[in-house]
């Protein structure tokens, strides 16, 4: 499978042929959607959090005697039955949400993804956006003549801070290293373009074992 090659003039100055082992994999649902969950629930930070009655800052003295009032036997008012007491099993904020999966299997998922994207013809290349200081006009300029998309993915195979200033504050463009390429980020975008020599890059980390 081949894929366009854009030059810095959002022209198509080439082509380049894809890795059949990350490209051409076996499309499998059922791993990207686990991946995709993974990556979400690890990211997840618990903000709820609610006290338990032995938290809360009340009195410990009994509410009234035992017997002789014709009332209910009542003990201390940080009981979750009261208003104001603690609350019983309520969210909390060390609530472990972590997932993982196995690295054959995030690897698998990856090239699905990867896959599916190509599959669809939504894999292009970028030669190079050579500019010498930060420019988002430029950049704005580039991305109408390249192929439409609401979301861009753009992976670099380095740091690049000229490129990421240029497009971060370009709504629906995201940019990744290529050792980071993961597949919530991939099917998360419209359009995945690989920037300069980050085909290579992606092939040495992910098809390094084999």
């Amino acid at each position: 499978m081949k894929i366009d090659i854009y030059d810095a003039t959002g022209k198509v100055a080439s082509s380049a042929e894809l890795n059949e082992a990350l490209f051409s994999a076996p499309i499998n649902e059922d791993l990207m959607h686990r991946a995709v969950i993974m990556r979400l629930a690890n990211r997840r930070t618990p903000v709820a959090h609610t006290k338990t009655r032995g938290e809360v800052k009340m009195t410990t003295a009994k509410a009234f005697r035992q017997k002789g009032t014709g009332r209910a036997r009542r003990g201390a008012l940080s009981t979750s039955l009261l208003r104001g007491g603690g609350v019983a099993h309520g969210p909390r904020n060390n609530a472990n949400y972590s997932k993982a999966m196995p690295k054959k299997e995030r690897r698998a998922a990856l090239f699905s993804s990867l896959s599916s994207q190509a599959k669809a013809k939504n894999v292009f290349g970028l030669k190079d956006f050579s500019v010498k200081k930060p420019q988002t006009k430029a950049f704005a300029d580039l991305l109408a003549k390249l192929p439409k998309g609401k979301k861009y993915l753009f992976v670099l195979p380095a740091k690049n801070e000229i490129f990421e200033k240029s497009c971060r504050n370009i709504p629906g463009v995201q940019t990744i290293l290529a050792s980071y390429l993961n597949p919530y980020d991939v099917l998360h975008a419209d359009q995945v373009c690989f920037v300069s020599d980050s085909l290579g890059t992606v092939e040495s980390t992910f098809l390094a074992a084999k």
